[in-house]
């Protein structure tokens, strides 16, 4: 029997309670006691300052194992994954070949099993190599293991084939996690305004992105049963708007925004950087002002940091020719923290339930809580740790982040998977570390 003790730390409850100190006792791979707790563990961490969390869940990365093990691997995204202070991802399916069969579903599977570093669930695509012409099997990919669908990266224009795929998924009681850009309206590589006017390049507009999504509530309204869809990586003031009118419409839909589209403009890319390329694109002041508040309000549910990792090669195209995407999972708190938690837009419950409790649900997996019996899946975070974001630092294979050179506020110092420490910064403790816990 394997035991940790976290003593001196706060617990922070999704539900909305203020944190509250505490002392914590895992054996094994469950939460055993919570404040009366033994005085003595196999390993004792002293959390002095620090906050302790259910596991934090990212629902929308990209690893990507197969075809492009340069950029990432299961491995090294998990890696990754749980120095960011994230007990579970979920992988989504545009790697090469395409996750679109039971077998692709359980090759990743059994390859993150192997990895046992954190929890990764597999989302499998939509239709047959995401090419948006045929749907892909999703009941023999929901009996392999797959907990959503997604053709993310691409919009599935056909609504024909739109509704096919919700009523399934419906009747699979799985989500659909769209990417609502119509390429038929436009898919430019900046947004619509003056920084595209500026460099010459198309530009997509964030109506575009409320249409799309517009097309999907439409379809989920007329659908024969209950779909959970969820709609990733919002980015537009225009797509707010319509999620606001929605409200009272009765539809199971969710929602996310990245810590790019919360913190970085389209002002950025005047100087056509391929690290500032991502899609959606950046936009403008407004439209991160519109997000920030719509994560106050509860208009948007959870977080997600959509991490897409490329080569340095691939990021050293010219702008129109680079691929899009930042990697984010080791720097993702961080700027949630600095952006949402610093200036009093969001408290520590309400962002801890947009990294837990909310992604849990969209996923259909059980509710992340600190109480006896539950599994140990935990985040211990310094909320005060000021940091310098270095490349080399990293544990991601590719370096297209952002948010390099800037300082950042608050950190995830630990994290511990079934009970097992995965992940630990300069912490106090007594007891026989296991050799394969990552340090930073």
């Amino acid at each position: 029997m394997n035991s940790v003790l976290i003593k001196n730390g706060r617990t922070i409850d999704p539900a909305g309670s203020p944190a509250v100190p505490a002392d914590l006792f895992i054996e094994d791979d469950r939460i055993a006691a919570l404040g009366q707790v033994p005085s003595t563990a196999d390993i004792t961490i002293d959390a002095q300052g620090l906050l302790i969390t259910p596991g934090l869940i990212d629902i929308h990365v990209h690893f990507r194992q197969p075809g492009r093990e340069q950029a990432e691997t299961i491995l090294s995204g998990s890696r990754a994954a749980v120095c960011g202070g994230f007990t579970a991802v979920a992988a989504m399916p545009n790697t090469t070949p395409c996750i679109d069969t039971a077998e692709m579903v359980r090759f990743v599977a059994d390859h993150a099993q192997q990895t046992d570093l954190c929890r990764l669930y597999v989302v499998g695509a939509v239709t047959i190599g995401r090419q948006g012409r045929q749907l892909a099997d999703l009941p023999a990919m929901a009996q392999a293991g797959a907990l959503a669908f997604s053709d993310d990266g691409d919009y599935l224009s056909d609504r024909q084939l739109m509704q096919q795929a919700i009523d399934q998924a419906a009747a699979l009681n799985l989500a659909i996690i769209q990417h609502c850009e119509d390429p038929a309206n436009g898919r430019g590589d900046l947004n619509a305004g003056p920084v595209a006017d500026a460099t010459g390049l198309s530009g997509s507009s964030g109506q575009t992105e409320a249409e799309a999504f517009v097309r999907d509530v439409e379809l989920l309204a007329a659908a024969d049963a209950s779909c959970r869809y969820h709609l990733a990586h919002v980015s537009s003031a225009d797509t707010v708007r319509v999620l606001s009118l929605l409200e009272s419409e009765g539809l199971s839909i969710t929602t996310e925004a990245t810590p790019h589209h919360l913190s970085l403009t389209d002002e950025l890319c005047r100087g056509l950087d391929p690290l500032y390329k991502v899609r959606p694109p950046l936009r403008s002041a407004a439209d991160v002002a519109a997000l920030k508040t719509a994560l106050a309000d509860g208009t948007i549910d959870c977080l997600a940091c959509d991490h897409a990792p490329h080569t340095p090669a691939d990021k050293a195209r010219d702008f129109a020719a680079a691929p899009a995407g930042m990697i984010g999972l080791e720097t993702a708190l961080a700027v949630y923290i600095t952006e949402l938690i610093v200036p009093g837009l969001l408290t520590w419950p309400q962002l801890i339930q947009k990294l837990t409790t909310n992604p849990a649900a969209v996923l259909g997996l059980e509710r992340p809580r600190i109480a006896p019996g539950c599994p140990a899946d935990l985040t211990l975070i310094d909320p005060r740790r000021t940091w310098l974001v270095r490349p080399e630092a990293f544990h991601s294979l590719s370096r297209n982040c952002p948010f390099i050179g800037r300082t950042l506020t608050g950190k995830a110092v630990a994290t511990i998977v079934a009970g097992r420490i995965r992940y630990l910064d300069s912490l106090a403790t007594t007891g026989q570390l296991p050799k394969d816990v990552i340090r930073y």
